[in-house]
């Protein structure tokens, strides 16, 4: 991510930054995959709606080039607020309207 931020800064040539975005999208999927697991419970909380948007974001580069570096910040920040957010925050249901914290140690199956 901080390449292709960079790169897109500081001008690098855009067939040069096309593998960073992949990888960076790539990566995103990644994460997606191996958090959800086989639940849908994280696809409805605030960790995983920032997650798919930071991934959305970077998949719209392509198609809106000339807004690149503004995109790629939004992207930055919003890995940035999601990582330092409480966990209250990060785990909270749109659909339950409450923070669940299922299958995370030994309170599995309790609510934060």
């Amino acid at each position: 991510m901080g390449i292709l931020l960079g790169g897109h800064v500081y001008g690098v040539e855009p067939e040069r930054l096309l593998a960073a975005l992949w990888w960076s999208v790539g990566t995103g999927v990644g994460l997606a995959a191996a958090e959800a697991g086989f639940r849908l419970l994280w696809f409805h909380q605030i960790r995983g709606l920032m997650t798919l948007g930071k991934v959305a974001l970077l998949f719209a580069v392509p198609w809106y080039w000339n807004h690149r570096v503004a995109i790629i910040m939004a992207v930055v920040a919003l890995g940035s607020v999601g990582s330092h957010m409480p966990a209250r925050f990060r785990y909270f249901s749109v659909i339950e309207r409450q923070p669940i914290r299922y299958g995370t140690g030994p309170g599995v199956d309790r609510k934060v």
